[in-house]
């Protein structure tokens, strides 16, 4: 069974590696703001004494920003578990908006987050040339051979 705690200062190293191996870096960008994501306040999955997932988040007033969600093995369910985590957490925080962003190339993320009921609110086009000017690392061509152009921000109402 997968249960859901808060990221303590123990788990740092894991959040650290884990990240490193998930998406290269624990620098992540979004809207322009560069995350060290690392370093933020977050929720881990556990399954069994193993931790299997992270999500960081960053609040800034009535809002709650998912700055990332990755979990290893996929399709177990421990995405959803910290995503229905996080909303309860903006909840206790006082937010009204739980939001994120995903990138063009990502139709996994896109799926993964309409089907849990998160909207599709903003497509920016060209964030990416701002995004790799603050992190030159971001590869031009994504998923599938797709190139990293706009970041598709989704949101839920809390």
């Amino acid at each position: 069974m997968i249960t859901v705690r808060h990221l303590e200062a123990s788990d740092r190293t894991w959040a650290s590696r884990f990240l490193s191996e998930e998406a290269g870096s624990p620098r992540f960008v979004s809207r322009g703001v560069l995350h060290q994501a690392d370093t933020l306040p977050g929720l881990v999955a556990d399954l069994n004494g193993s931790l299997i997932g992270l999500l960081t988040y960053h609040i800034d007033g009535p809002e709650m920003e998912v700055v990332t969600l990755h979990a290893k093995p996929k399709r177990k369910g421990a995405g959803s578990a910290l995503l229905d985590a996080s909303k309860a957490t903006a909840r206790q925080a006082g937010c009204k908006r739980l939001w994120l962003i995903a990138t063009n190339d990502n139709q996994s993320a896109i799926d993964f987050y309409t089907q849990r009921g998160m909207k599709l609110v903003a497509i920016h086009k060209d964030a990416l040339v701002e995004s790799r000017r603050i992190k030159p690392e971001i590869p031009l061509i994504g998923v599938g051979g797709i190139p990293i152009v706009d970041e598709l921000e989704f949101e839920l109402a809390l």
